[in-house]
C-alpha cells in the first residue's frame, strides 16, 4: 500500500507553562479556536491542541501542550519538557507572585528541557486595569534571560497569534538549520515584537 502523503512540512511541539491562573488555557483557546470564556477551570495535568499554520511558505503542524500550574502537578509536567521544541513561559501582569515565579520556571526549564529549546516570555492580561507588572519590567526580565517578550490579552486577542507564530517560526528555522542543506534567518534583537512583522507571512494550512 502506498504511503500516505504527509500534509505538513514540520511538526512543532510547544509547551505552555506558568503559575495557575495566569491564562495559559485562555491563550491556547484564543489561538486555536479564537474563543474566550470568563469561566475559570484549572487544567488537570496536561491538555493539548493541534493547529496547522503556514509560516514562511511552510505548513507547520503545531502540537501545543497546556500544563497545570499547580505545584502538585509539576512532577507530571516535567516529562513534557524533554519533548518540547519551544516553551512559552506565561505570567499574569496583574499578579506580582506569578511574575516573581518566572525565575523558578526558568530553573525548571534549565533542569528538564533540551539545551537548545526556544523560549519566549509572555505577560498575559495586558488589557486589565489592575496591572501590577509594567511592560518595562517584563522587557527587563526577558533581556536578563536573553529571550523575546510579548504582552498579550487572551480576552481581546492582542498579540496572541503573534506570540505563537513567533516561537513557531524560530523553532522551524532551527529545525531547518539543523538539516545539512537547511538555511535560516537569525534571531532578531530581544524585545517586544510588533504585530505587523508577524502577521504578514501567516495563513492557515488546509
Amino acid at each position: 500500500m502506498a504511503r500516505q502523503r504527509q500534509d505538513y512540512d514540520h511538526v512543532i511541539k510547544l509547551l505552555v507553562i506558568g503559575d495557575s491562573g495566569v491564562g495559559k488555557t485562555s491563550l491556547l483557546l484564543r489561538f486555536s479556536e479564537d474563543s474566550f470564556t470568563t469561566s475559570f477551570i484549572s487544567t488537570i495535568g496536561i491538555d493539548f491542541k493541534i493547529k496547522k499554520v503556514m509560516i514562511d511558505e511552510k505548513c507547520c503542524k503545531l502540537q501545543i501542550w497546556d500544563t497545570a500550574g499547580q505545584e502538585r502537578f509539576r512532577t507530571i509536567t516535567k516529562a513534557y519538557y524533554r519533548g518540547a521544541m519551544g516553551i512559552m513561559l506565561v505570567y499574569d501582569t496583574t499578579d506580582e507572585k506569578s511574575f516573581e515565579n518566572v525565575r523558578n520556571w526558568m530553573k525548571n526549564i534549565e533542569q528538564n528541557a533540551a539545551p537548545n529549546v526556544n523560549k519566549i516570555l509572555i505577560g498575559n492580561k495586558s488589557d486589565s486595569a489592575k496591572r501590577a507588572i509594567s511592560t518595562s519590567m517584563g522587557e527587563a526580565l526577558a533581556q536578563e534571560f536573553g529571550i523575546q517578550f510579548f504582552e498579550t490579552s487572551a480576552k481581546t486577542g492582542s498579540y496572541v497569534e503573534d506570540a505563537f507564530v513567533h516561537i513557531s517560526r524560530h523553532v522551524k528555522n532551527r529545525l531547518e538549520r539543523e538539516k545539512p542543506t537547511g538555511t535560516s534567518a537569525s534571531e532578531p534583537p530581544v524585545g517586544v515584537i510588533k504585530a505587523t512583522k508577524e502577521k504578514k507571512r501567516v495563513r492557515k494550512c488546509c
